[in-house]
Formats: structure tokens, C-alpha cells, sequence
């Protein structure tokens, strides 16, 4: 496989980072509570469909908000520079399977990528250092079955 070297922005990927841990830190700081993802979503959705979230009506505005900014970005870089294209080589079933053992797991670990992988470890937790291995050692397991051993090749 090779690399597309002019296609390496380590400038925009720096800027990316830097704005993340900015957003991360002023919820922190500003809330006290952590940006990860899952949990925002969660908790926006629990209280949109009467579970019992639990901040109950504390916090909604501010997850939506956050998770607004998200789908946001895109759309305001595309106004300064054109958008990277995405590919995706596998089948629509297999982005659902996907993406319900990433919900899964967000649920068995107590936290998604962004709240461990970004605050936890930012905060030293070693409980959040713990759930960024695993589920990285589970990325770095599953490419290599999925590619080596079943075959499967990305375009």
C-alpha cells in the first residue's frame, strides 16, 4: 500500500486537534461535564423520548448545541476549502453492523472514544486509559482479521 504524501496536511490535522481540545476543555471547564459523544447523544436523545436522563432537563441544550457544532464544521469549512472526499468500500449492512458494535461497546465501556480517548486521558484516568487500549487493540485486531485473514480489500 502506498502513502499519497501531498495529501498529508499536518497543519489542518494540528488545527483540528487544537480545536478539539479547546471544545473539550471550555465544556469542561464551563459545565464540568466531559464531551464525549456518545454519552451527549445519549443524553439528548433519553430526554427527547421521555427516558430518565440523567441530568434530566440540565444539559440538553448545551449537548445540542454541541452535537450541532459537529455536523456544523463540514459545512462551514466547505466555505474556506473544499471538503475531502470520503470513501467507503463495504456494503450498507456492513456500516450498520458497524455501527451498532461501536454503540455497543461506547455502552459497555462507559464512555465512547471521544470521553475516554480525549478527556479521560487528558485527565490521567486510568480507567480511561485502560478503555483506549482495548478498544484500539480491538481496531488494530479487526483490520488485520478483516484484511489478512477473510481477504477483504479497501479501494
Amino acid at each position: 500500500m502506498n502513502v499519497e504524501w501531498s495529501l498529508f496536511t499536518p497543519w489542518s490535522a494540528l488545527a483540528g486537534g487544537v480545536l478539539i481540545g479547546l471544545a473539550a476543555s471550555l465544556l469542561i471547564l464551563a459545565n464540568g461535564r466531559i464531551a464525549g459523544i456518545s454519552g451527549l447523544l445519549g443524553g439528548l436523545l433519553d430526554g427527547l423520548f421521555g427516558g430518565s436522563a440523567r441530568s434530566g432537563q440540565e444539559g440538553r441544550g448545551e449537548a445540542a448545541l454541541f452535537l450541532l457544532g459537529l455536523l456544523a464544521a463540514p459545512l462551514l469549512w466547505s466555505l474556506f476549502a473544499a471538503v475531502p472526499e470520503s470513501h467507503f468500500s463495504g456494503s450498507p449492512a456492513m456500516l450498520i453492523v458497524a455501527g451498532l458494535l461501536v454503540g455497543l461497546g461506547t455502552r459497555y465501556g462507559s464512555g465512547c472514544t471521544s470521553g475516554h480517548g480525549v478527556c479521560g486521558l487528558s485527565r490521567l484516568s486510568p480507567r480511561s486509559l485502560v478503555a483506549t487500549l482495548c478498544f484500539m487493540g480491538a481496531g488494530f485486531v479487526t483490520v488485520y482479521v478483516v484484511r489478512h485473514l477473510l481477504g477483504v480489500v479497501a479501494v
